[in-house]
């Protein structure tokens, strides 16, 4: 575990924490008793088989599906019985990162970067414009400013959006499967990307993976298997 991680605080709590898809005799358990501590600062990598429930845990981190059992908190709110606003504020304060980049294919990498400032609502938008175009630049798209998605690599696409999840330096980073559409020089430039801007803003990363080839900038590796954590608690 890296040294500047702080203990005196979690960033990110799961405790005895089942999920179910389905209802009735399609009703399916997901998760089983899963049991987690992220420290601020930290970067844990989740990886296991498809299937296994890494990305349900990232969701309900993310707050994009609701808790049923146990307890989740993120940043110190509990997500399990959380309502529609406590959950936007949660949503606020995490910087998401995709697989597939999630861009505006109709809006230039600075603007899909500015959106990342705009539900904040407490810039100018010249100063939402400013601190875009200096990420980007920050992550070696300074000539690419107003280029749309589709003049883009797969690399520079998701630089883009790691620029967009960052720029408002929000407290935790949730990333799934982001270097998966990536050949290997690719892919390791974005994950030293994401440990380099992360580790500068005292970020913590809870990401999802399959690509043994980037485990290295781990703090913590978790593995699971059937909606168990089966190592790395």
């Amino acid at each position: 575990m890296s040294s500047n991680i702080t203990k005196t605080k979690l960033a990110i709590s799961l405790q005895h924490l089942d999920h179910y898809f389905g209802r009735g005799q399609l009703r399916k358990q997901a998760l089983f008793d899963i049991n987690l501590d992220i420290y601020p600062g930290e970067i844990v990598i989740t990886t296991g088989p498809s299937g296994s429930g890494k990305t349900t845990i990232l969701t309900l981190v993310g707050g994009l599906r609701s808790v049923q059992y146990g307890s989740l908190k993120v940043l110190d709110l509990e997500l399990c019985g959380a309502t529609r606003e406590q959950l936007v504020k949660v949503r606020r304060r995490i910087g998401y990162i995709f697989q597939a980049h999630n861009l505006h294919q109709s809006l230039t990498a600075l603007q899909n970067v500015r959106m990342g400032l705009e539900v904040n609502g407490d810039l100018s938008p010249t100063e939402m414009s400013d601190r875009a175009e200096e990420i980007l630049v920050e992550v070696g798209l300074g000539e690419r400013l107003h280029y749309y998605p589709e003049n883009l690599s797969g690399g520079q696409k998701q630089r883009v959006a790691i620029a967009r999840a960052l720029v408002g330096q929000p407290p935790i980073v949730l990333a799934d499967e982001p270097t998966a559409a990536l050949d290997s020089k690719s892919g390791r430039y974005v994950v030293n990307l994401m440990q380099k801007l992360a580790r500068e803003r005292d970020c913590t990363i809870l990401m999802v993976t399959h690509d043994n080839r980037i485990l290295y900038i781990a703090d913590r590796i978790v593995y699971m298997e059937d909606g168990r954590l089966v190592q790395g608690k």
